[in-house]
């Protein structure tokens, strides 16, 4: 078997003294912009659970907006919640799933009925996400882990009730969405943008 050629450890060459500036030049960028990447998501959770708020409450809200007032008591069967009831509840979800996700009271409110109607629903389904913008703004991942009191004197993550929370504002967007098409109209995420 052949020996290999005896390598040449002489001075580099122009061209690999360039690659390695190269190299360095790009080593010190990328660590130069390390700090700010890290500073940028140091709470990717609670960053994308506030937008994923922020749009469910304004999803919502066009939604309620979008029926009659004649159509509050709307519902498909006897055993479906009525488009009030999804508004009630919805208030007071906010106040509480809000309030335990940011550990801050909601403000002592009237109770709202079903029966209400649209002006007095939809205010306070503005005053609720108002809240949870208020009470989120603190949120960060480094207490997702952190047990929280929930409903029947049970614990759960903090995650686990943002998880929760997630899930319950797509599902009554999705009654809604239903309850509009049933009755001819467009819930507002199937609306074309105005341009």
């Amino acid at each position: 078997m052949p020996r290999p050629a005896p390598q040449n450890w002489g001075p580099p060459s122009l061209e690999h003294r360039m690659q390695a500036r190269i190299i360095s030049a790009a080593l010190a960028a990328t660590l130069a912009l390390l700090p700010r990447v890290t500073t940028a998501q140091a709470n990717p959770v609670a960053d994308a659970f506030r937008d994923y708020a922020k749009e469910s409450a304004k999803n919502l809200m066009a939604a309620a907006e979008e029926f009659p007032a004649d159509k509050f008591s709307y519902k498909p069967t006897p055993a479906q919640m009525s488009v009030g009831d999804i508004a009630a509840h919805l208030a007071q979800g906010n106040d509480y799933l809000c309030g335990t996700i940011g550990a801050m009271k909601a403000p002592t409110r009237t109770k709202v009925a079903a029966t209400d109607g649209k002006d007095a629903l939809v205010a306070r389904l503005k005053e609720t996400f108002a809240f949870c913008d208020q009470a989120l703004a603190s949120v960060n991942d480094a207490k997702l882990g952190e047990a929280l009191p929930f409903f029947g004197g049970r614990t759960m993550s903090r995650a686990a009730v943002m998880t929760l929370t997630t899930g319950d504002w797509a599902d009554h967007y999705s009654q809604y969405a239903n309850y509009l098409r049933l009755n001819a109209m467009l819930p507002p995420t199937a609306k074309k943008p105005a341009m």
